[in-house]
């Protein structure tokens, strides 16, 4: 049951010139996050609209639990987030949607793009590997590898114009790790809908179980609307703030 909080920022990062790092003071939220569920959050009073962001990590403490969220500037809203500051407020709903279906002790292949890498790190556990892919050095974000390495999980980064880790696309990348190593129990993916379609299709190749988180554009974020539908495979249509992010990847219409 999501709840609304009244939440101080703890500590602001900034990744890279596009993306930031807030730890917020987050109540009793962590005892309900789930990996792969998103914060709603109101970017200022003159905007009608909260914005949805991805919970990247989050843990129980004393008086209030700590959760990290993950951002890039795409807009007047959250550009208006990126200028806060440690110690204002944030007006947050959540923790919403539903997150990826994992066990602790699994071991599971991470395949991330840009912003969909910061809902992985939550998934990462011993013996996992997440492979990562950037537009280009630029828009990178060690830190999220750094937390990712500390977890125990191996990481392969791939770069669009080649200027960090290997040069091409995760789907590649994904294809040579398993030609090396197949004993994952699932793919998870998060990131724009042509990664994750190619994604898919090498998870088939292989034979594996795969989950997706489905990035869509937002408006209520309680599945009140009609602005986040996506067509599944039976033909019906789902909301991803609501049904998802996260899909079982042979329900989703990958044709649509």
């Amino acid at each position: 049951m999501p709840i609304q909080q009244i939440c101080t920022i703890a500590a602001v990062t900034k990744l890279n010139p596009y993306a930031y790092h807030f730890v917020l003071e987050a109540g009793k939220m962590g005892s309900l996050i789930r990996a792969g569920q998103f914060l709603h959050i109101k970017c200022g009073d003159s905007r009608l609209l909260r914005r949805p962001i991805s919970i990247c990590q989050w843990q129980e403490d004393e008086p209030e639990d700590l959760v990290s969220i993950v951002f890039e500037v795409r807009g007047e809203g959250t550009q208006w987030l990126a200028e806060r500051e440690e110690g204002e407020k944030l007006d947050v709903l959540g923790p919403l949607g539903d997150g990826f279906s994992i066990r602790p002790e699994g071991r599971y292949l991470l395949v991330g793009g840009g912003i969909g890498v910061p809902p992985l790190v939550s998934c990462a556990t011993p013996g996992s590997t997440a492979v990562l892919g950037f537009r280009s050095a630029d828009r990178a974000m060690p830190l999220l590898v750094d937390r990712l390495k500390e977890k125990g999980c191996g990481a392969y980064i791939t770069s669009d114009d080649g200027t960090i880790g290997a040069h091409g696309f995760v789907d590649a990348q994904m294809r040579a790790v398993l030609e090396q190593d197949q004993a994952y129990d699932a793919v998870l993916a998060c990131g724009p809908k042509p990664m994750l379609r190619s994604v898919v299709k090498a998870a088939e190749a292989f034979g594996l179980p795969c989950q997706v988180s489905m990035e869509e554009r937002m408006a209520c974020g309680v599945g009140a609307c009609l602005g986040c539908a996506v067509r599944m495979a039976d033909g019906s249509m789902k909301h991803v703030c609501k049904d998802g992010p996260v899909f079982p990847a042979e329900e989703v219409d990958w044709d649509a």
